[in-house]
């Protein structure tokens, strides 16, 4: 897998969410400052929870536009062979399928797929890349997976 590739998948999905967020943060706000949302009574608040929520939406988006800042900045580089696992690393780890991670600075949960493969966005700070972090391909690892322990194995570091 090119870790390129992967990267630019990951910043094509960041941007997609930063544009769909930030329109839904302005649409918001027009509707909360909006003539027809002044309150009409003391009861009436649906200008206000407008506000709140165009406040809401402009706080994710701003955690977007960070997001996507940082895979922008993130360099594509291979880690040589024997390396520990650090910032964007592309990790597979063998437990009772394959599982491939890329250690992102933030937007964990993210998604794309490339050749088939899920490629699954951690951060160093989620518990799956506090595992992670240091450690080097041919390593194991306990993991909690439904409340379970099990044994996973690092198959490859790139």
């Amino acid at each position: 897998m090119n870790k390129s590739t992967i990267l630019a998948l990951i910043i094509e999905k960041l941007s997609a969410e930063l544009k769909l967020l930030t329109s839904a943060a302005l649409a918001t706000h027009a509707e909360a400052t909006d003539e027809e949302n002044k309150a009409e009574d003391k009861y009436d608040t649906r200008g206000l929870e407008a506000s709140y929520l165009a406040h809401g939406q402009s706080k994710a988006a701003e955690e977007a536009a960070l997001a996507l800042a940082q895979f922008q900045a993130l360099p594509s580089r291979s880690l040589a062979a024997g390396e520990p696992i650090s910032l964007g690393a592309l990790v597979i780890v063998q437990n009772k399928g394959r599982s491939c991670y890329f250690v992102g600075p933030r937007a964990g949960g993210t998604e794309v797929e490339v050749d088939g493969n899920e490629i699954l966005v951690i951060t160093p700070q989620s518990p799956l890349g506090r595992q992670l972090m240091g450690r080097k391909q041919g390593d194991s690892f306990q993991l909690d997976l439904g409340g379970k322990r099990s044994e996973s194995l690092i198959v490859g570091v790139n």
